[in-house]
């Protein structure tokens, strides 16, 4: 009752009108294990749905449709087209840092902003945050709503090519995609999202410039050898030069040594691995810039070029 999904395809041939419910899993599986060009006869038999391809023959039990959901009414606050592609992009530089199964439950999810011609999704478990935003051809009021973690993944799933239009509506609660061949709907957490914009640290003067390929390499190498339970490494940086250490409850140890763009005094800082990683392998930049204040303040992660994504990630005391 959560997410809702209407799909279409076009029929040849005679087509008598009706409607009944399947098991759905048993009919995909039967459809799927089936030669890919082959005709599909579907017949209804009074509480039997008769599937007939060649020589093979199915009957499956069928419920009646009446006692199926409604598809509920939707009255749209704001609608807006943009490629499918510029939505599952948005989607997925932030997805990774929604909270899973948190009391919180307002975190279990993605809030979308619309404001002026931008959309934004921020995500947030409470220890890192996602920030991405896109400019899209439309003016649109400002409203803040919260798709839940169901919902978004079943949205991207629904996604057919990047350069088709997908057409979304949003209401006071639900959220509805429209493609050529599929409507989906997801219900709104009714929740008050914390406000990211107090999260984003402000007056960071440590500047750190990396290779994103060679500092992603050199945390995978490290993190090895970190705490399976904490995942922490420590981070130390001096005059060009970028150093990580890890080490376990075996006596183990990991060091990586980085040639990085750093000019400032020098700074040691702990971070959860598996965090810095996330952001790593969502960041399409060649380099990465890290903006830090000290050793116990938030780093903020971004791509210097282009500024459409920030990431805060929290410190870790090692």
């Amino acid at each position: 009752m959560e997410v809702q999904l209407v799909g279409e395809v076009q029929l040849e041939g005679e087509v008598l009108e009706g409607r009944t419910t399947v098991p759905a899993k048993k009919f995909l599986d039967i459809v799927k294990s089936l030669p890919d060009q082959v005709e599909l006869k579907i017949e209804q038999q009074e509480n039997r749905l008769l599937l007939r391809s060649g020589r093979s023959r199915f009957t499956l039990a069928t419920l009646p449709a009446e006692e199926y959901p409604n598809v509920e009414a939707f009255e749209a606050d704001i609608e807006f087209t943009l490629k499918q592609g510029t939505m599952k992009s948005l989607i997925e530089a932030t997805q990774f840092s929604m909270a899973n199964q948190d009391v919180r439950y307002y975190l279990n999810g993605l809030l979308l902003e619309t404001e002026g011609n931008v959309l934004r999704a921020i995500a947030t478990d409470g220890h890192r945050l996602a920030m991405s935003y896109r400019t899209i051809e439309a003016s649109l009021p400002e409203k803040q709503v919260i798709v839940p973690r169901k919902g978004v993944l079943e949205l991207m799933r629904s996604f057919e090519g990047d350069d088709l239009d997908v057409t979304i509506a949003i209401s006071d609660n639900a959220i509805r995609a429209t493609t050529a061949t599929a409507t989906f709907t997801s219900k709104l957490v009714d929740g008050r999202f914390p406000d990211y914009r107090r999260v984003l640290p402000k007056g960071g003067d440590k500047i750190v410039i990396a290779s994103r390929l060679q500092l992603k390499q050199a945390l995978l190498r490290a993190s090895i050898l970190s705490n399976e339970k904490f995942r922490g490494v420590r981070v130390q940086l001096e005059n060009n030069l970028l150093k990580i250490t890890a080490n376990n409850p075996e006596q183990e140890e990991a060091e990586e040594i980085l040639d990085v763009e750093y000019e400032n005094t020098p700074l040691e800082i702990g971070f959860n691995v598996s965090y810095l990683l996330d952001v790593l392998n969502n960041l399409p930049s060649d380099d990465v810039r890290i903006t830090l204040i000290d050793g116990n303040s938030s780093a903020l992660i971004d791509n210097h070029v282009e500024q459409n994504s920030m990431y805060v990630v929290m410190p870790m005391r090692l």
